[in-house]
């Protein structure tokens, strides 16, 4: 991604702002790790508050698009009354998979911050930089918050699912 829209946080000073509503997005993980779901959860911020929350939900729903952030968009667009999400902010413990990248692309996602980056299916940096493609709309991009948090539910997730 180009450097205006992605920055990898870095320091602690620079996620203080965001941290709470990353940290509302872990709790929404742990909720899915839980259910023997795959540990994510995010949140969909609007004027600063949490308008929505929701953690992977697929295997309960048997649905391909039950993901937290596309199911957390789905509930901010019934809030809001509009499927435009233009002000609204995701924040996910993942990084979005090409599907959920571009949903947010399609609901006009304001910014996007994601914790951990996923190697076997990230559609924002790791695998597709879908994001980077010249869309109609522009989602501003943060990674790396709260990022040894989210990794490490996720491996013990994975771990506990290789021991069984």
């Amino acid at each position: 991604m180009s450097q205006d829209r992605d920055i990898t946080m870095k320091s602690q000073e620079n996620q203080q702002p965001n941290v709470k509503f990353m940290k509302a997005a872990l709790l929404e993980a742990k909720k899915a790790m839980m259910k023997d779901e795959v540990p994510v959860g995010a949140v969909v911020v609007h004027d600063g508050k949490i308008i929505a929350r929701a953690h992977n939900l697929r295997e309960e729903k048997q649905s391909f698009h039950a993901h937290a952030e596309f199911l957390a968009m789905l509930k901010a667009t019934r809030k809001i009354g509009s499927w435009r999400l233009e002000d609204c902010d995701v924040y996910v413990t993942l990084e979005p998979c090409p599907m959920c990248a571009g949903a947010m692309i399609q609901a006009r996602i304001k910014h996007l911050y994601y914790a951990a980056q996923d190697p076997k299916a990230g559609g924002v940096k790791s695998v597709v930089k879908l994001l980077d493609i010249p869309f109609n709309h522009v989602i501003h991009v943060e990674s790396g918050m709260l990022e040894d948090e989210s990794k490490t539910l996720i491996q013990a997730f994975f771990k506990k699912l290789r021991e069984k």
